[in-house]
């Protein structure tokens, strides 16, 4: 018993030792794999010891359990090797991933791999099998709303079906990734979504819609934090101004080559092809604006391009070039660049380059030019085949997406019922709500109207009582007045032809005296005349109570808004002639027409002008602020108090208004109104 018992201990141990060293084992594993990633990226040894360490890591990969640590240490492997240029050990590498990810289902992982599997036949310039296994992964990333690997593969499509020339669905395929990007605030993405559209625009020959989308690109490529943000502002603001000189707009595309060479040395020095193709496009636009002297800047151009081996670029500068020198007479130099041209366009096998070439021969080479124009023909109808092809091809491949369309078909249709319940709950939620809000916010117009209603009311109380309390005033006034003109006057007016009777006494003392009274008298006259005449000044002041309220409405605008306010009071309106009714309804509409200023208008200067003639009074309020659409159904409440007042006093009323011009309304109310009848 002790034997076994013993035996069985022994065996525990080993086994727990066992399961130690194999953790051991996989923990320091694990983290070679790290470290020798970690140095590999870091891109610090030479070409081949960073091989040698890739085979290493290879090695050390392959002893691990099928784990995602494991998948993923092979995508960075692979993406390493393509660097160092190793392809086939890339594509191996992934077949292995492949593999390990469908064993297990691993829908991401399979994806990834597809993808690998399009950037590598991209690379190799063979779209129609890029195009294949970006639109396989991106069924993927839909089917696991894996929205940022995505918005990668609809760009990828996108420049694909761009290069091909199906700028049709290369547009399509860039607007899924605008959403997208947008979507996930992935502002590199967004950049290049928009930029390709700028880009399939132009080439539709859309050049209002391309500097659109490039201007919208630029606006983003401002918003990046990347350090590759000044070369994608400087590629914008060139694409910008290519398109402008497209259109011949030469002057504002230099405006636009030129901002993008606002720091020229760092982007000579870190992006010397697009500071190439920069002050090409400036030599360009100078000479189709016969600016230009000499062809040094496409020189310098040509040199940088022929230095980077950009043969594509060089056949341009040459064109260029060509062009230059047959405007100015010079046959010889331009049919050679045009011939060069066309020879390092066919070295480069560059279809659209060879017929940019031929199209340049035929205009410089008369004595050729038939042959040139035929091969031109030749090529462009072959090209047109292609292109016609590598469509067909494209559509072929995106029929297989409709799967992925019926799956979400189905779906939908399991689910259907359940939403329809969902949505109709919904709105009846939001009619009751939006009923209960109609009808409180009803209750608070009615409430507002009886208010206003009952302000009325008061004020033409106050009015009434003012116009009796003023009418006795103006007959006590003018009673006094006349007393004192015919009563007083009088006598002492009498009293002053006795005294001239004193004339006839001739002593000293009676002339003294006679003098001092008729000086006495005469102040007295004067007195009573001035005490009439102020009498009846007021009297007018009175009459004209109704301007003096207006007139302090108007200074109480000035005194409490921060606003230039004139105003015009005729003086030659008959306000005794003019109803109470007409002036509390003129007096209501100035006041509300200074809200609305007040509260919407935003106006620096206002100007008011009350005038009238013998029929009518003119009321015209008129600002210079930011104006509404007065042909809009719907206005505020104001406004509609405005037009009920003038109908009510059987006026008019003209409202003229313009965005950002301000607002102008003229009321012509009758000074004596007739009653409505019915039909009125």
């Amino acid at each position: 018993m002790k034997n076994i018992f013993s035996i069985l201990i022994i065996s525990v141990v080993f086994s727990c030792t066992n399961k130690q060293n194999s953790y051991e084992r996989k923990s320091s594993n694990e983290d070679n794999i790290k470290i020798l990633l970690k140095t590999l990226s870091e891109d610090k040894f030479s070409k081949k010891q960073q091989l040698k360490n890739c085979d290493k890591v290879f090695e050390l990969i392959k002893i691990e359990k099928n784990d995602t640590l494991k998948r993923n240490n092979y995508i960075k492997l692979i993406s390493i090797y393509s660097n160092l240029d190793e392809n086939l050990k890339g594509k191996e590498i992934n077949s292995i991933l492949l593999s390990l990810s469908k064993e297990i289902k691993d829908t991401i992982g399979i994806a990834k791999s597809n993808t690998i599997k399009g950037r590598d036949f991209l690379n190799n310039n063979i779209n129609d099998s890029a195009f294949y296994y970006y639109s396989k992964a991106e069924k993927l990333y839909i089917k696991i709303g894996d929205k940022t690997n995505l918005v990668d593969v609809y760009i990828k499509k996108a420049a694909i079906q761009f290069y091909s020339d199906d700028f049709l669905g290369g547009e399509l395929s860039a607007i899924k990734a605008l959403k997208v990007a947008k979507l996930i605030n992935d502002k590199q993405n967004e950049y290049d979504a928009l930029n390709i559209l700028g880009v399939i625009s132009f080439e539709l020959s859309n050049y209002n819609k391309a500097i659109e989308y490039h201007k919208k690109a630029l606006v983003v490529a401002e918003e990046l934090k990347s350090v590759d943000k000044n070369h994608l502002v400087s590629l914008s603001l060139n694409n910008i101004g290519y398109t402008y000189q497209s259109e011949n707009n030469n002057k504002k595309a230099i405006y636009y080559f030129k901002k993008a060479l606002s720091d020229d040395k760092k982007l000579f020095k870190e992006y010397p092809s697009l500071y190439a193709t920069i002050i090409d496009n400036i030599a360009y636009s100078n000479f189709k604006l016969n600016n230009l002297k000499i062809p040094d800047e496409f020189y310098k151009a040509l040199k940088i391009r022929d230095s980077l081996k950009l043969l594509s670029k060089v056949v341009y500068s040459k064109i260029h070039l060509s062009e230059f020198y047959h405007k100015h007479g010079n046959i010889e130099l331009a049919k050679s660049n045009a011939l060069n041209a066309l020879n390092e366009a066919r070295l480069n096998e560059s279809p659209s380059d060879i017929l940019f070439s031929l199209k340049q021969l035929s205009a410089t080479d008369i004595k050729n030019r038939a042959k040139y124009s035929g091969e031109y023909i030749k090529i462009s109808d072959s090209l047109h085949e292609a292109e016609r092809k590598s469509k067909d091809k494209f559509a072929r491949i995106a029929y297989e997406t409709d799967e992925i369309i019926q799956e979400k078909d189905s779906l939908a249709e399991k689910n259907r019922t359940l939403l329809y319940v969902f949505v109709v709950s919904f709105i009846i939620v939001v009619l009751l709500f939006v009923l209960r809000a109609q009808r409180a916010r009803t209750r608070e117009l009615l409430y507002k109207q009886a208010q206003q209603k009952a302000n009325e009311d008061i004020y033409n109380l106050m009015m009434s009582q003012q116009a009796i309390i003023d009418e006795s005033k103006n007959k006590e006034k003018k009673r006094l007045a006349q007393d004192l003109h015919d009563g007083v006057l009088g006598r002492m007016f009498g009293l002053r032809l006795n005294l001239d009777s004193l004339n006839t006494q001739n002593d000293e003392e009676a002339v003294k005296r006679r003098f001092e009274l008729l000086n006495e008298l005469k102040t007295i006259e004067q007195d009573i005349r001035e005490i009439s005449h102020d009498l009846n000044r007021e009297k007018q002041v009175l009459i004209n109570n109704f301007v003096s309220i207006v007139h302090n409405l108007l200074e109480e605008q000035k005194t409490a808004h921060d606003v230039n306010l004139t105003y015009s009071i005729d003086n030659n309106v008959n306000w005794d002639k003019i109803g109470n009714a007409i002036k509390i309804n003129m007096y209501r509409m100035l006041q509300e027409g200074m809200q609305n200023i007040n509260k919407y208008a935003a106006a620096q200067n206002i100007f008011v002008e009350i005038k009238g003639d013998s029929e009518n009074v003119t009321l015209t309020i008129q600002d210079d602020g930011v104006g509404f659409d007065v042909t809009r159904k719907s206005k505020g409440i104001g406004m509609q108090n405005m037009i009920s007042r003038t109908h009510d006093c059987q006026g008019i009323i003209d409202i003229s208004s313009k965005k950002d011009k301000g607002t102008r309304i003229i009321i012509t109310l009758p000074i004596q109104t007739q009653p409505l009848t019915k039909e009125e």
